[in-house]
Formats: C-alpha cells, structure tokens, sequence
C-alpha cells in the first residue's frame, strides 16, 4: 500500500514550488531530499541545534520541528537563498569567512540564517543582541566569539553599502 501524497505549493528561495509530499515529510527532508537544497543540515532532529533553521515566511525556524505540508502557502528561505543574484556568497556569509567564524562547518547555515534575520530587523546589534539571536544555534567548534565578530563586521558594511 503506498503512501497518500498532500499537494504543497510554497515559494523556495524567491522560486514556485508545486509539490507532492507524505504528510509526516519533515520540511528539512522535503528541502533536501526531494529538492537537493543540502545546505539546510540535519543535526539532532529535535530542534535543539539549530542546523535545519531556514526563514519561514522571514522568520527563523527549525525545519526538523515541521512537516513540508505545514509550509504550504508559505516563503522559505534556505541558506541557499541568501547568496546573491549570481549565487556567490552574500555579504553576511562573506563576514563568516573573513571573521573566521566556522570551522567544521556544521552550524554555519543555521548560524547565517539567524543572523541574517537579526540584521533584517536590527541593522545595528549589540553584542548582546547577537549574542541572544544566535543562542539557539549550537557550535562546538568555534566559541562562538568570531561568530559574533562575523555578525558584527557584517552589520558595517551593510550599513557602509546602503549609505
């Protein structure tokens, strides 16, 4: 017996997707295995790390908590999604290679995604500000100091650029 399929239509990096999913389809599966977007990471699968976080209608969640037929009807963007126009690194992920703000790479998409929608909101954060919109996202390798530098290097040039 196979198993029932639920239409989804959702808007995925700017892009219309019709789909078919399984109704209990995590969003991150739907993301990377039926859409090959990988850089959206399975960590712990129980929303702790933040690995999976993408914005859900601009704002960030865990995709791991949520099926794909939750997110019809909505916008998401993956970390895919925050890239320029012509797919090279955005100003924020720029920040994160020059901060040395990753090492192994793991939490770096969920750690960009909840930056990126802290300087959406806040172009200008304190550290502690950081500090808060970045603390539910996980890192063993970095001590998250540069992380914050990362952050924080992108919010001036931002600032820089849209004077």
């Amino acid at each position: 017996m196979s198993e029932r399929l639920y239409p989804v239509q959702l808007e995925i990096n700017g892009k219309a997707i019709d789909a078919q999913v399984p109704a209990r389809q995590t969003l991150v599966d739907f993301l990377r295995d039926t859409l090959r977007l990988t850089g959206t990471h399975v960590g712990c699968e129980h929303g702790i790390c933040g690995a999976c976080s993408i914005l859900l209608d601009g704002e960030p969640v865990r995709s791991c908590l949520m099926y794909a037929v939750q997110a019809d009807g909505c916008s998401v963007t993956t970390i895919e999604g925050l890239s320029r126009p012509d797919g090279t690194p955005g100003e924020l992920q720029d920040a994160f290679c020059e901060a040395h703000a990753l090492q192994c790479g793991y939490c770096t998409p969920g750690m960009i995604v909840a930056s990126h929608a802290l300087l959406q909101s806040n172009p200008a954060p304190s550290e502690a500000q950081i500090r808060e919109a970045i603390g539910g996202n996980l890192c063993r390798c970095t001590g998250y100091q540069q992380i914050v530098e990362a952050v924080q290097l992108a919010a001036q040039k931002l600032s820089k650029g849209s004077k």
